[in-house]
């Protein structure tokens, strides 16, 4: 099966610190492969072996300290 790649917008994040506290709770999550987080814009890109739960992904960004708007 091929990864599925979902991006979603995140704020509140504004430094490299900022990305590595979201790329480690989201990496975190069970089937992710790959985050990629961009302060700047506030892009998050996940890659995982199937579907992630929205919900799942709000939470590992809320516990990081931030918050999800939604998919970009």
């Amino acid at each position: 099966m091929a990864d599925v790649t979902t991006a979603y917008q995140v704020s509140g994040m504004s430094c490299g610190h900022c990305e590595k506290a979201v790329s480690q709770e989201v990496g975190g999550l069970t089937g992710v492969t790959e985050v990629t987080v961009d302060a700047g814009s506030g892009r998050v890109v996940v890659s995982s072996a199937g579907p992630l739960d929205d919900e799942a992904v709000r939470a590992a960004v809320d516990e990081a300290g931030y918050e999800l708007v939604g998919r970009a």
